[in-house]
């Protein structure tokens, strides 16, 4: 189990979550804190939006995660989506690597459109990200994700400037490597470096009219590169992804969503 979260409340929403009329309330909470009626709300939530789920396969998944954000109903304290986080260190060419892993993402449909689950994202990975260059300098910090429908891979043009695979600039081999060894050491070789996608045996594709890839939805330039990058995502493939966690790399969309450095004690 790493430390993250050590330096954060387990409280509601963020105070910057200004939203009005409110629908949902979140919190961070350690992954082995989670009641077996959370877990159960979890997994249903997880089967009505992907196939091919089984809940041996989500408690494993779940099991290796440090914390969870938790997003509940207002109304009666419904669990209606949540996402899950693990911590990875690798050293890659010398080099200290830090990256947070985003597992199981989802939100019930009656609630897409809400921000606040990237509001409570974004507060945990950035405030873990300062304590980290705190006490590491030297250490880089990225978000490594993997994305099988093209709503998830959009968080990353809409919130961060830098982002591979990015369809502007080539990946770097320096930021390839990186992203190699993430994919090899979490997903073996499920991982498959020349395609750059997790090719999972026991696949979990998103259920139809979740993320289809229409026709229309093609004019977009951003998802018609996510669909040329990952043309397997119908039948569950994940297209692997990193960007640096760093407030310079954020667009000021991300900037509005992460809010202001939280302040210590006795400074200005």
């Amino acid at each position: 189990m790493s430390d993250l979260i050590t330096a954060l409340p387990t409280s509601t929403s963020p105070p910057f979550d200004l939203v009005p009329a409110r629908r949902l309330e979140g919190c961070v909470e350690r992954r082995e804190r989670l009641t077996l009626r959370e877990r159960d709300r979890m997994y249903a939530l997880l089967e009505t939006y992907f196939r091919g789920t089984t809940r041996e396969q989500f408690e494993s998944d779940l099991a290796e995660k440090d914390v969870v954000i938790l997003l509940r109903d207002l109304k009666d304290g419904q669990i209606q989506g949540f996402s899950t986080l693990m911590r990875m260190t690798v050293k890659v060419n010398g080099q200290n690597i830090v990256a947070f892993f985003s597992g199981d993402t989802i939100v019930a449909r009656e609630f897409w459109g809400e921000t606040l689950l990237s509001r409570l994202w974004s507060q945990t990975i950035f405030a873990e990200t300062d304590r980290i260059r705190e006490h590491e300098p030297e250490t880089r910090v990225y978000w490594f994700l993997i994305c099988s429908g093209y709503k998830t891979w959009r968080f990353l043009p809409v919130f961060f400037k830098t982002y591979f695979p990015n369809p502007h600039e080539a990946t770097p081999p320096q930021i390839q490597q990186i992203l190699d060894e993430l994919g090899q050491r979490k997903f073996g070789d499920e991982y498959v470096p020349q395609e750059g996608v997790v090719r999972f045996r026991s696949a979990t594709p998103l259920r139809e009219g979740v993320a289809d890839v229409t026709e229309e939805r093609l004019r977009d330039p951003l998802i018609a590169f996510f669909h040329r990058m990952n043309p397997g995502h119908i039948r569950g493939d994940e297209l692997a992804c990193l960007t640096e966690i760093a407030r310079s790399n954020l667009t000021r969309a991300g900037e509005r969503m992460v809010g202001p450095r939280l302040m210590k004690r006795g400074t200005e």
